[in-house]
C-alpha cells in the first residue's frame, strides 16, 4: 500500500500491514490526536518522541518496530500531510480488520492538515 506523502502527490511512502500491525501493537496513534482533529507538524514531531521513547526501552529490540521508523516514521519524505495519510490508511485498515465494526477512531475524527 501506498501513501501520499505531500499535497500534490509526487511523492509516496510504502506501507506494509506489518507496518501497520507494529502501529497497533504499540498503540501509536493512542492519545497522538488533539481534540481538535488537526495532523501538523507537531504531531508528527509527537509520534517521532514517543517511538523514540520506546526503541529506548525493550520495544528497541523489535525489528519490526525498527522497520516502521526506518520505513515509514522517519522517511525523509515523512511530513504532516503523509502521516494523516498513514492514519487514514490505519482507519479503513483497522475498520476492515474489524469486519466493517467501529474503530477506536473515526475517519472523520481526523481533519486536513491546516494547509488544506
Amino acid at each position: 500500500m501506498k501513501i501520499q506523502s505531500n499535497v500534490s502527490g509526487t511523492r509516496s511512502i510504502e506501507v506494509t500491514e506489518s507496518h501497520l500491525l507494529t502501529i497497533e501493537k504499540y498503540q501509536l496513534f493512542r492519545d497522538l490526536i488533539d481534540s481538535n482533529g488537526y495532523v501538523d507538524e507537531q504531531v508528527l514531531e509527537k509520534l517521532r518522541m514517543n517511538v523514540r521513547a520506546l526503541l529506548e526501552g525493550d520495544a528497541g529490540r523489535d525489528p519490526n518496530l525498527l522497520l516502521l521508523c526506518l520505513d515509514v516514521i522517519y522517511h525523509p519524505n515523512m511530513k504532516a500531510f503523509g502521516l494523516q495519510q498513514l492514519v487514514l490508511l490505519y482507519i479503513n485498515w483497522k475498520n476492515q480488520d474489524d469486519n466493517g465494526g467501529i474503530s477506536f477512531m473515526s475517519a472523520q475524527a481526523v481533519q486536513g492538515t491546516p494547509f488544506n
